[in-house]
């Protein structure tokens, strides 16, 4: 079965919006190492900023996607490559704007929030590890994007709508109530703005970078970001004709970004469907996860050597073809909550019932602490 087109509504004389099929809106892809190339150090490329002075000027919305909350990635110094990190977890602070403190310049304080465990910290002046003051917050989150808006368009009204700025029990419906009455000219967000709002007046979707999560270490990546371009991209010209998507990439001949360019799911699968297929992965093979958790990093490493080489003595004594193990290695979430983390994947023929699955985990023994996922929806 297959959907070849979208059913939309148009505003007619009479008042009433008219159901009829609309076209899906063009997507341009846009290679951000050209702008960079051309001198543009922005993170808006010169097409997007164009398109955004349109959609102002005729009085339209629009929507800018971006899958990373907060005004920068990580904090990085530039003299001896420190990261600030999570003290409890393994991954980097993410830099945020605290709009209830300003500084003596009137500027709000940045703050470091780990989304793992939500733990804050202030901005270090200086390097913690060589004492350098050239350490700077680099990368983009959504309260960096609404700042350039801003600064580029300072008659436009912006509003923001990701976890941090729409947390309360009412926030979500405040801002769809903004937007329908057309309180909002430019919307930013997550993926809180990519699914299932019917926004009648958007005519520009801009994605600010869509390479964040093409390549993070898990087989359904690809699946994920052509899932998300494709949603994010339906948000635009729901009622009306002439609306475009522009998508922000440094990998603009990415398999998924071409099928989402053309709204193409069946080329986005044809190229899919064969990376799963050469490598064994679902559906041509089935995955058991594996993940231990020890306050101790050497205690963690310890336990999942000791339970790979179990399960490597197992398909060996009952010679199971086609059962492979990945692993054990450090999670890619490596630390969370003070807590060390390993993981094993062990890869089974497609055909392996549960039951055999079960027998093996069975015979393996008490697996006391450790977290067994048959068949993961993300491997991270």
């Amino acid at each position: 079965m297959t959907l070849p087109e979208r059913i939309g509504g148009l505003f007619g004389v009479d008042g009433l919006v008219h159901t009829r099929p609309l076209p899906l809106p063009p997507v341009r892809l846009v290679d951000m190492r050209r702008e960079l190339q051309q001198g543009n150090t922005s993170i808006f490329s010169t097409v997007l900023q164009h398109a955004l002075a349109q959609t102002l000027e005729r009085g339209q919305q629009a929507l800018l996607f971006l899958n990373r909350r907060g005004a920068a990635s990580f904090i990085f110094c530039r003299d001896c490559g420190y990261v600030a990190r999570c003290q409890r977890c393994s991954t980097p602070l993410t830099a945020h704007y605290d709009d209830a403190v300003v500084n003596e310049t009137d500027e709000p304080y940045r703050i470091l929030i780990c989304h793992s465990c939500g733990q804050r910290t202030a901005m270090p002046v200086v390097c913690p590890q060589c004492l350098s003051r050239r350490i700077r917050a680099l990368g983009t989150g959504t309260q960096r994007v609404v700042e350039t808006v801003r600064e580029l368009f300072p008659q436009a009204r912006v509003a923001r709508w990701d976890r941090d700025s729409a947390s309360g029990k009412d926030a979500h419906n405040a801002l769809l109530e903004a937007m329908l009455g057309r309180h909002i000219d430019v919307l930013v967000g997550t993926q809180m703005i990519a699914k299932g709002l019917d926004l009648p007046f958007v005519s520009l979707v801009g994605v600010i970078l869509a390479d964040t999560g093409l390549y993070v270490p898990d087989f359904r990546s690809g699946e994920r970001t052509f899932q998300l371009l494709t949603q994010v991209a339906g948000r635009a010209g729901r009622r009306s004709e002439g609306a475009q998507v522009i998508i922000q990439t440094y990998q603009p001949d990415h398999y998924a970004l071409q099928a989402a360019r053309e709204h193409d799911y069946q080329a986005f699968f044809r190229e899919e469907i064969a990376f799963r297929r050469a490598l064994a992965y679902p559906p041509f093979g089935r995955l058991v996860r594996f993940v231990v958790h020890a306050a101790s990093e050497s205690t963690c490493r310890r336990q999942a050597e000791q339970l790979a080489k179990t399960l490597h003595n197992y398909i060996r004594d009952y010679d199971l073809g086609g059962w492979r193990l990945i692993g054990p290695a450090p999670a890619f979430f490596h630390r969370q909550r003070s807590r060390w983390r390993w993981h094993i994947l062990l890869r089974v023929p497609a055909d392996t019932s549960t039951a055999t699955i079960t027998a093996m985990l069975e015979a393996v023994g008490s697996l006391d602490g450790w977290i067994i996922d048959v068949d993961p929806v993300q491997v991270l």
